[in-house]
């Protein structure tokens, strides 16, 4: 069987892009229908069938393009300008919304209004809490004693002559369960069906009473000279507040924390897995009759701060941000511009994809050669380089970079500030 000729009826495309849109078409034309109930979208998506037709050379060749394609091109290329400017917007503020509650995402993957900052977070500009910093620093500073939100609870146990070894976490465990008390006091502990299964963090034993009163070796005639808060000025007049440094008192009180517990202490510990060995075993001869020890709770890292009010089911990654789509009306004109060239590089695309489906067509008398290839290259890098362009522009524009530029200009207004003569004052 011979293959047939093809021969067109006409040297007119039987499809050929119009000099101009219609707002009406443009709603049933567009396959995601992210922003058809804006009217201004409408308008923008119907002016640039002209842009596209005149950019093309609509008025000497035939435009294989229907008005539906520029349409829907034009929707995808406001779809990609607000993908690439919520990801430069996550970049911001991701580390100042972590924790916060989310929103809520319909079947389609749409956000609805809902969480702390509604539909529109991604057009908001969060307050400066560097949470994430603070999340951060709070769990170090809990683990390196010097505040955060880690509980330190204390208890006790007895003293059995002769025994070296004892199991905190068993101590604990009887003392935390249902009738359970400290055995010093005697009373129910504040950590009472707080332990349960989780394994606890021993900061510190000792068997003497923690000192009322903070001692300081003092610096005013020799290691003999000892001061308290109450006489710490009878050894000197009133300057001896302004000439010693406050970190010296600090050492001094650290100092004499650790003699307490090191140099004047009878006894030395070692911890293991919780379990305690005291040197040397201990006796009924000068012995005490209880040990106390300090010690945290281990809190699972998935579970929930009842005393806080960042949760750890609320935001945790890029995915669970509040972003909708940028709405139309937001988009300024250099997001429009953008929108309009990336729309004609997805337009070169699809014209390209329509030529590629003969590289060639036989007339009578002439053979025309279709240029598919060559458009989809060209539309392609042209949407390679729109992206590029803009993400180039936006990582300039981050909070961090600003500031950096502030900084800078702040700098420069100091040199150029300390080269002005300074008037002279006559009086």
């Amino acid at each position: 069987m011979a293959v047939p000729t093809l021969t067109p009826k006409s040297t007119t495309s039987a499809v050929v892009l119009p000099s101009s849109g219609s707002t009406t078409e443009v709603a049933l034309s567009c396959p995601i229908g992210v922003y058809t109930g804006a009217s201004d979208f409408l308008s923008g998506a119907a002016a640039q069938v002209p842009y596209t037709y005149r950019k093309l050379g609509g008025d000497i060749l035939d435009i294989e393009l229907s008005s539906s394609n520029v349409y829907a091109n034009y929707e995808e290329a406001c779809l990609e300008y607000s993908y690439i400017i919520n990801t430069h917007q996550a970049k911001n503020v991701l580390s100042d919304f972590l924790g916060a509650s989310t929103g809520t995402f319909s079947h389609t993957g749409e956000f609805n209004d809902g969480g702390a900052s509604g539909s529109a977070a991604n057009l908001k500009f969060p307050r400066f809490e560097i949470n994430y910093t603070k999340k951060v620093a709070d769990t170090i500073s809990g683990e390196a004693n010097i505040g955060g939100s880690l509980h330190e609870y204390s208890a006790s146990f007895l003293m059995v002559s002769g025994q070296q070894d004892y199991d905190l976490q068993n101590i604990i465990s009887a003392s935390a369960a249902p009738g359970g008390t400290d055995p010093a006091s005697g009373e129910t502990p504040a950590f009472t069906e707080l332990i349960g299964n989780k394994k606890i963090t021993i900061r510190r034993v000792w068997y003497k009473t923690t000192r009322a009163i903070w001692r300081f070796y003092g610096y005013y005639g020799g290691v003999s000279v000892v001061g308290n808060f109450q006489t710490y000025g009878q050894f000197a007049d009133d300057s001896t507040f302004e000439i010693i440094p406050t970190w010296q008192n600090k050492m001094q009180a650290m100092a004499y924390e650790d003699n307490i517990y090191t140099r004047t202490s009878h006894y030395s510990y070692e911890i293991h897995n919780n379990n305690l060995r005291i040197y040397p075993i201990p006796d009924t001869t000068g012995a005490p009759t209880h040990f106390w020890f300090s010690f945290n709770i281990q809190k699972d890292p998935w579970e929930d701060y009842s005393d806080r009010t960042d949760r750890m089911d609320g935001i945790n990654n890029l995915n669970t941000l509040p972003f909708d789509n940028i709405p139309y009306i937001n988009i300024n004109s250099i997001g429009k511009q953008w929108i309009r060239r990336f729309s004609l590089a997805l337009s070169k695309e699809t014209l390209g994809q329509i030529r590629s489906k003969f590289s060639t067509i036989p007339i009578p008398g002439e053979t025309i050669t279709l240029n598919g290839t060559a458009l989809i290259a060209e539309g392609k890098e042209e949407q390679n380089k729109l992206r590029d362009e803009l993400k180039t522009t936006l990582d300039e524009l981050t909070y961090n970079k600003l500031s950096e530029v502030d900084a800078a200009v702040v700098e420069s207004a100091g040199k150029i500030l300390s080269n002005i003569p300074m008037k002279i004052f006559v009086g």
